[in-house]
Protein backbone atom coordinates (compact mmCIF):
# COMPACT_ATOMS: atom_id res chain seq x y z
CA UNK A 1 0.00 0.00 0.00
CA UNK A 2 1.31 3.34 -1.15
CA UNK A 3 1.51 6.43 1.44
CA UNK A 4 0.11 9.61 1.45
CA UNK A 5 1.60 12.65 2.78
CA UNK A 6 0.99 16.74 2.48
CA UNK A 7 3.35 18.83 3.05
CA UNK A 8 2.68 23.12 3.18
CA UNK A 9 4.44 25.62 0.51
CA UNK A 10 4.32 28.77 -0.41
CA UNK A 11 3.83 30.01 -4.11
CA UNK A 12 7.55 30.83 -4.57
CA UNK A 13 8.38 26.76 -3.48
CA UNK A 14 6.42 25.78 -6.46
CA UNK A 15 8.76 26.06 -8.90
CA UNK A 16 11.82 24.91 -7.48
CA UNK A 17 10.27 22.26 -5.75
CA UNK A 18 9.19 21.01 -9.23
CA UNK A 19 12.62 21.39 -10.67
CA UNK A 20 14.02 19.46 -7.20
CA UNK A 21 11.21 16.78 -8.57
CA UNK A 22 12.30 16.57 -11.98
CA UNK A 23 16.16 16.58 -11.37
CA UNK A 24 15.93 13.39 -8.82
CA UNK A 25 13.50 11.75 -11.24
CA UNK A 26 10.45 12.02 -9.54
CA UNK A 27 7.15 12.13 -11.59
CA UNK A 28 4.41 14.66 -11.52
CA UNK A 29 1.11 12.74 -10.08
CA UNK A 30 -1.13 15.24 -10.57
CA UNK A 31 -2.31 18.54 -9.80
CA UNK A 32 -5.48 18.78 -7.93
CA UNK A 33 -7.72 22.24 -7.06
CA UNK A 34 -10.63 22.86 -5.09
CA UNK A 35 -12.34 25.47 -3.29
CA UNK A 36 -12.28 25.07 0.91
CA UNK A 37 -15.41 25.54 3.05
CA UNK A 38 -13.61 28.52 4.23
CA UNK A 39 -13.69 29.73 0.50
CA UNK A 40 -9.83 29.65 -0.62
CA UNK A 41 -8.82 28.14 -3.21
CA UNK A 42 -6.20 25.18 -2.17
CA UNK A 43 -4.09 23.66 -4.98
CA UNK A 44 -1.98 20.46 -4.59
CA UNK A 45 1.06 19.41 -6.70
CA UNK A 46 1.49 15.70 -6.44
CA UNK A 47 4.55 13.87 -6.72
CA UNK A 48 5.18 9.69 -6.88
CA UNK A 49 8.15 9.98 -4.43
CA UNK A 50 8.48 6.14 -3.70
CA UNK A 51 6.95 4.90 -1.20
CA UNK A 52 4.13 7.63 -1.14
CA UNK A 53 2.70 10.43 -2.78
CA UNK A 54 3.58 13.57 -1.52
CA UNK A 55 1.33 16.38 -2.03
CA UNK A 56 2.80 19.88 -1.61
CA UNK A 57 0.15 22.56 -1.69
CA UNK A 58 -0.88 26.28 -1.43
CA UNK A 59 -3.39 27.31 -0.20
CA UNK A 60 -5.63 31.10 -1.09
CA UNK A 61 -3.43 31.95 -4.12
CA UNK A 62 -5.35 32.67 -7.62
CA UNK A 63 -2.08 33.22 -9.19
CA UNK A 64 0.58 30.33 -9.60
CA UNK A 65 3.58 30.36 -11.15
CA UNK A 66 3.28 27.06 -14.49
CA UNK A 67 5.69 24.73 -14.30
CA UNK A 68 4.87 23.56 -17.30
CA UNK A 69 7.94 24.16 -18.48
CA UNK A 70 9.19 21.78 -16.42
CA UNK A 71 6.55 18.54 -16.90
CA UNK A 72 5.18 19.07 -20.28
CA UNK A 73 1.80 18.34 -20.57
CA UNK A 74 1.80 16.09 -17.22
CA UNK A 75 1.39 19.95 -15.66
CA UNK A 76 0.28 22.02 -18.56
CA UNK A 77 -3.37 19.91 -18.99
CA UNK A 78 -4.58 20.17 -15.08
CA UNK A 79 -3.38 23.78 -14.95
CA UNK A 80 -5.32 24.20 -18.28
CA UNK A 81 -8.24 22.13 -16.29
CA UNK A 82 -7.85 24.86 -12.97
CA UNK A 83 -7.92 27.66 -15.15
CA UNK A 84 -11.17 26.73 -16.79
CA UNK A 85 -12.99 25.10 -13.92
CA UNK A 86 -12.05 27.64 -11.00
CA UNK A 87 -10.23 30.36 -12.69
CA UNK A 88 -6.89 30.15 -11.81
CA UNK A 89 -4.17 31.74 -13.31
CA UNK A 90 -0.89 30.06 -14.04
CA UNK A 91 1.60 32.69 -15.14
CA UNK A 92 3.91 31.35 -18.69
CA UNK A 93 0.92 28.76 -19.40
CA UNK A 94 -0.98 29.50 -22.67
CA UNK A 95 -4.58 29.69 -22.07
CA UNK A 96 -5.75 31.16 -25.73
CA UNK A 97 -7.76 27.73 -26.30
CA UNK A 98 -10.53 26.28 -24.23
CA UNK A 99 -10.58 22.51 -22.79
CA UNK A 100 -14.14 21.46 -22.33
CA UNK A 101 -16.03 24.88 -22.48
CA UNK A 102 -17.27 26.56 -25.23
CA UNK A 103 -14.68 29.64 -26.73
CA UNK A 104 -17.91 32.12 -26.89
CA UNK A 105 -18.62 31.15 -22.61
CA UNK A 106 -19.23 34.03 -20.73
CA UNK A 107 -17.29 34.58 -17.82
CA UNK A 108 -18.54 33.87 -14.32
CA UNK A 109 -16.99 36.59 -12.02
CA UNK A 110 -13.91 35.45 -13.01
CA UNK A 111 -14.28 32.39 -10.90
CA UNK A 112 -13.92 29.35 -13.69
CA UNK A 113 -16.56 28.39 -15.62
CA UNK A 114 -18.44 25.05 -13.81
CA UNK A 115 -21.33 25.88 -10.99
CA UNK A 116 -21.16 23.26 -8.10
CA UNK A 117 -24.39 21.99 -6.91
CA UNK A 118 -24.70 20.46 -3.97
CA UNK A 119 -25.46 16.55 -4.20
CA UNK A 120 -28.34 17.05 -2.47
CA UNK A 121 -29.58 19.48 -4.87
CA UNK A 122 -29.27 17.21 -7.59
CA UNK A 123 -31.28 14.58 -6.28
CA UNK A 124 -33.59 16.63 -5.50
CA UNK A 125 -33.75 17.95 -9.26
CA UNK A 126 -34.32 14.42 -10.14
CA UNK A 127 -36.54 13.27 -8.06
CA UNK A 128 -38.86 16.01 -9.18
CA UNK A 129 -38.09 15.01 -13.32
CA UNK A 130 -38.91 11.79 -12.37
CA UNK A 131 -42.66 13.14 -10.71
CA UNK A 132 -43.17 14.64 -14.19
Amino acid sequence: MQGYREVPITKDDIVPTALKMKHGGVFLAMIHGYIQSDGQVRVSYEYAEEPEIVAYYVVGESVLPSISDIYDTAASWPELELHELLGLEFEGLDTSKRLFLPEDMLETEGRGQILVKPLSELRAARENMEKE
